[in-house]
């Protein structure tokens, strides 16, 4: 929050560099939720508590490669960050800055993530959950 008014935090692609959310692929034995609280540490630093909420949904196209991707779909999950860590697995990777969600909007190139972020409520948000690592 700042000014009483939600943030979240971006992250660069490592390829490209252009802006997103810290975003994985699901994980045997984890929750989505879960998940994405790990992806955000690996790929953020983020420490902080998750939520069993999607926010919803967004496709993309995957590259793997210049020429080979896949489309894929994201499911969205919040995470309430206590703390950024100065050292992660993917440090020196990726960019990481804090945005207004309207500003978030604008940097992101698939639609219908930007109007997830757009709606966000950190308000209608129910009890965090915990992943184990």
């Amino acid at each position: 929050m700042k000014k009483g008014k939600p943030q979240v935090l971006m992250i660069t692609t490592r390829g490209s560099g252009r802006w997103i959310i810290p975003k994985g692929w699901p994980m045997p034995g984890r929750t989505p939720a879960e998940a994405a609280l790990i992806e955000a540490w690996e790929e953020a630093g983020v420490q902080g508590k998750g939520y069993d909420q999607c926010l919803g949904v967004f496709s993309y196209h995957k590259l793997f490669t210049r020429t080979d991707g896949a489309p894929c779909l994201a499911l969205v999950y919040p995470i309430k960050v206590k703390a950024l860590a100065q050292n992660f697995p993917e440090k020196g990777q990726r960019k990481r800055k804090w945005m207004g969600l309207d500003k978030a909007a604008t940097k992101v190139d698939e639609p219908e993530l930007a109007q997830i972020l757009r709606q966000f409520n950190p308000k209608l948000l129910p009890k965090p959950i915990r992943a184990k690592r």
